[in-house]
C-alpha cells in the first residue's frame, strides 16, 4: 500500500486507521489501478467502523478481507485505504457528525452526498483511480452525481456483500466510483461476470413521465438538451410513459418501509444495548424504522412485487430510463439539516426505482448547472449491467 502523507487525509476521505500490509495481485487486468474500501467492506488487519465509533470499538481487527476486496486484489487492483461513511450507512448526505465532511472534489463548498461519501471523495480528488461503496437507497449514485462522477449500482444481489455490514438486505448493493466509464468498465469485468441476457441492437429511451414532471424547473432545460444528445448518440427515440400501475408514492413509501424495518431488525438490538449516541438525523431515523411493523412491511413487499413484474415487463431487453439521478447540484455544506432532509427525500422519488425494482443504474457526469456537476441515470433492465456501462461509455466521449 502506498506510503501515506498528511495530505492524504487532508481530504476527510480516508479513515486514519495504522497502516497494515494488504497483498495484491502483481499482474491482473486491474494491475495499476489504486482503490479505496468504504468502511463497511472487511480488510484483513484493519477494523470495520462503519461510521460509527461504537462499531469502531466492537469490530476489533478483521482476519479476511470482504469477497469484492480479495477478488479487486486478485485481478491486480491496489488498495490504498478505508474510507469513511456515513453513520451506520444511514445517510444520503455526507455528513458524519463524528468524522466530519470529506471534500468534494468538484464542488468543495458542497457536500458529497453519502453514504459513500468518503469513496467519492478520494475518487474525485484523485487520490485513488476507483473505489467501492454500498448503494441501499442511493449511496453511491448521490455522491457520484454530486461529485462529477460516473458511479454503478449494479443488479441487487449480482455482487457479493460477504464481509459487508447489511443495513436493508433486501434492497443492499455494492456499487464503484470512477472518474470516466472505462474504469468503470474494467471494474465490472471483474466483479460482475457475463451479461445473462441478450445485447439488443438499438436501445429505446423512456422517460418516466411523473418523474419528468417533478424535475425542477432550472435542471428542466438542462436535462432536457442532455436527453436529446443521449438519444442522438445511440440513434434511439424518446418515448414518455408512466412507470407502473403502481404510483411513485406508492414506490417510495413501500421503499422507505421495507428500508426502515430492515434496517431496525438488524441494527436495532445494537443500537439500544450499547446506547450509540446517534447524530441527530440518523437517530430520528432509527426511532421512525422502529415503529414499523411487519404487517406494513409484509404489506410493502406486495407492492414491490407487483412494481418489479410490471417494471420488467416494460423494460424488456432494449429500453433504458433516463432521468436525472439527483434532484439538483450538490447541496452546499451550510445547508440546514432540515432542508438536507428535505432534500433526501425529494431524492428518494428518482433513486427508489433501481432500489425497488432491484434493475442496475449508471450515473454519467455530463450535466452541469451554472459549473456545478449534476449526473445523468440510465437504468436498464436486470442482469444488462455491462451493457449499461457499454452505454455509459458512449453517452460520455
Amino acid at each position: 500500500m502506498p506510503t501515506r502523507h498528511k495530505t492524504l487525509f487532508s481530504y476527510q476521505c480516508f479513515v486514519p486507521y495504522p497502516e497494515a500490509a494488504v497483498p495484491h495481485s502483481l499482474q491482473g487486468s486491474l494491475s495499476g489501478l489504486t482503490f479505496g474500501v468504504k468502511d463497511l467492506f472487511d480488510v484483513a488487519g484493519y477494523p470495520t467502523g462503519c461510521g460509527s465509533p461504537h462499531m469502531l470499538a466492537l469490530s476489533g481487527i478483521k482476519a479476511a478481507n470482504a469477497d469484492v476486496v480479495d477478488r479487486l486484489l486478485a485481478a491486480g487492483a491496489q488498495f490504498s485505504g478505508k474510507t469513511h461513511s456515513d453513520e451506520l450507512a444511514f445517510s444520503m448526505v455526507g455528513k458524519n457528525v463524528h468524522f466530519g465532511i470529506p471534500v468534494n472534489g468538484a464542488a468543495p463548498d458542497r457536500v458529497c452526498g453519502g453514504s459513500s461519501s468518503g469513496s467519492a471523495s478520494a475518487v474525485s480528488n484523485n487520490l485513488c483511480n476507483f473505489a467501492i461503496g454500498t448503494d441501499t437507497g442511493g449511496s453511491v449514485r448521490a455522491p457520484a452525481s454530486h461529485c462529477g462522477l460516473f458511479g454503478l449500482r449494479p443488479t441487487h444481489g449480482r455482487v457479493s456483500l460477504q464481509g459487508c455490514m447489511p443495513l436493508s438486505p433486501s434492497l443492499d448493493t455494492c456499487g464503484w466510483f470512477g472518474r470516466d466509464a472505462k474504469t468503470l468498465v474494467e471494474v465490472g469485468c471483474v466483479l460482475l461476470g457475463e451479461n445473462t441476457g441478450p445485447r439488443p441492437g438499438r436501445w429505446r429511451i423512456l422517460v418516466p413521465r411523473k418523474i419528468l414532471a417533478d424535475v425542477r424547473p432550472h435542471v428542466s432545460p438542462v436535462f432536457s438538451g442532455t436527453l436529446r444528445q443521449v438519444a442522438e448518440r445511440l440513434g434511439a427515440k424518446i418515448y414518455q410513459e408512466d412507470l407502473t400501475s403502481v404510483s411513485l408514492d406508492e414506490i417510495c413509501n413501500a421503499f422507505r418501509y421495507i428500508q426502515g424495518y430492515e434496517a431496525w431488525l438488524g441494527l436495532g438490538d445494537l443500537v439500544e444495548e450499547h446506547q450509540f449516541q446517534l447524530g441527530e438525523t440518523v437517530r430520528e431515523r432509527f426511532a421512525w424504522s422502529k415503529t414499523v411493523t411487519k404487517s406494513q412491511y409484509d404489506a410493502a413487499m406486495r407492492v414491490r412485487a407487483k412494481f418489479q413484474q410490471e417494471i420488467d415487463t416494460l423494460l424488456g431487453a432494449d429500453t433504458l430510463l433516463v432521468m436525472p439521478t439527483m434532484p439538483d447540484v450538490a447541496p452546499l455544506k451550510t445547508t440546514p439539516d432540515n432542508e438536507l432532509d428535505a432534500y433526501r427525500f425529494e431524492a428518494i422519488r428518482l433513486l427508489c426505482v433501481s432500489g425497488l425494482s432491484g434493475c442496475p443504474q449508471v450515473t454519467a457526469p455530463i450535466m452541469q448547472i451554472d459549473g456545478t456537476p449534476l449526473g445523468l441515470s440510465l437504468l436498464g433492465p436486470r442482469n444488462m449491467d455491462l451493457a449499461l456501462l457499454s452505454v455509459a461509455c458512449q453517452v460520455s466521449t
